[in-house]
């Protein structure tokens, strides 16, 4: 956003609440910056209408002079048909930030986060009297120096540090003697200070700004959408606004600036919207699958009594008699290895360490019914081939 040299030629304007209701009925605070000075305005509120902010609004602007742009987020309360009649009678340029995008209007949001943190700090006691330390709270915020301008917003808009706590002990401690300035003197000389303190300001906010740019463009990357490509949108989900997911997919209908696009919502109450870039992303269509019937395999795998026979040893019509006579003479001796079901030897033994005088138990896992059958074939197998025996052993297996 380009840096503004004016003080009040270009404000942002939020609305914060509901809040706890105070002992005055308030329950919102109507929230005005300057982006020349970053000057603050809080004006607490019992409702949130739209007639009673175009009333503060009109209040504030006898103060500080008629703006001449105005940025607000997309809420009902600050876009409707009498602030549009207020901005329209007063010429005043309106601003609508990207819809759930609040970072398009970054200082009165940071602007909000401080002021509720510091409500927070002082109200723990008693939070029903959070609207009387409001000036209080606006007073310590206008007369801190900010970073990125370097100067207080109080000074830059009047030209001169107010007279705060700290004055008055300072004061009190060195006893200074106070002295009349001429009127015209006076004037020449607070001119002449906002001018030097405006150059001042810009010139810093302006290095304020390059540095943050420059640190965010490292890891930043850039994305374009053209009109008719489909997107996912980053919206609250329906069951709670404070959750948000992937939605979509939607149409782009056209770019509108640098970072925001129309996108076309069928069937919503109003079909087309305008969003940052940061809220979508691109919609990938997956690739068609073929979904097929397969055959189940059991749970346990293939039984060794299931296991087909493999007959007679078929010999191979290149070996000479000789070879042949060798084979046949192999298969015979060793045919209870060369066989389909398994065996057992002795070449090799596996040995389990248990510590000595301890029990070893394992619980018992529950079978399935829909697997007894299958499990008391298997074992009648293992057991007619040797593989397995009974036993009472407290190292039982678990099913046999």
């Amino acid at each position: 956003m380009p840096v503004v040299g004016v003080p009040f030629e270009r404000i942002g304007m939020d609305l914060v609440g509901p809040l706890e209701r105070s002992k005055t009925g308030n329950r919102f605070i109507l929230v005005v910056v300057d982006y020349a000075t970053r000057y603050p305005e809080a004006v607490p509120l019992k409702t949130a209408t739209a007639p009673i902010i175009a009333g503060e609004l009109v209040k504030i602007f006898a103060r500080v002079g008629i703006p001449g742009e105005i940025l607000t987020d997309q809420g009902t309360n600050v876009s409707s048909r009498l602030i549009a009649e207020l901005c329209r009678l007063l010429h005043i340029r309106t601003l609508r930030t990207s819809v759930y995008h609040p970072q398009t209007d970054g200082l009165v949001e940071r602007f909000n986060g401080t002021l509720k943190a510091m409500l927070r700090k002082f109200v723990e006691e008693d939070p029903s009297h959070w609207d009387t330390l409001l000036p209080a709270l606006l007073f310590a915020i206008r007369e801190v120096p900010q970073a990125s301008t370097g100067f207080s917003p109080f000074e830059l808009l009047y030209g001169r540090q107010p007279r705060g706590i700290l004055d008055l002990l300072k004061e009190e401690w060195e006893a200074q003697e106070t002295w009349v300035l001429g009127t015209t003197h006076y004037v020449l000389q607070l001119r002449e200070r906002l001018q030097t303190l405006g150059a001042f300001a810009r010139e810093n906010l302006e290095r304020a700004q390059a540095g943050q740019e420059r640190l965010y463009n490292r890891r930043a990357r850039g994305r374009k959408f053209a009109p008719g490509d489909r997107v996912l949108l980053l919206l609250p989900s329906s069951e709670s606004k404070l959750l948000a997911k992937w939605q979509g997919p939607y149409e782009v209908i056209r770019r509108v600036g640098p970072v925001d696009y129309e996108v076309r919502l069928p069937g919503r109450r109003k079909e087309t919207r305008i969003y940052h870039i940061n809220l979508l992303k691109a919609w990938k269509t997956r690739e068609a699958m073929f979904i097929g019937p397969s055959t189940p395999e059991s749970e346990l795998g293939p039984l060794a009594g299931d296991l087909p026979d493999p007959g007679p040893a078929v010999v191979g019509s290149g070996l000479d008699p000789r070879q042949r006579g060798q084979l046949q003479q192999m298969l015979g001796k060793f045919s209870d290895v060369l066989s389909a079901r398994p065996g057992r030897t002795t070449l090799m033994s596996h040995h389990i360490a248990t510590d000595p005088g301890k029990r070893v138990t394992d619980n018992h896992r529950p079978l399935p019914k829909k697997m007894w059958d299958t499990v008391r074939r298997e074992v009648e197998t293992m057991l007619e081939m040797g593989v397995v025996e009974e036993s009472t052993s407290e190292w039982q297996s678990p099913i046999v």
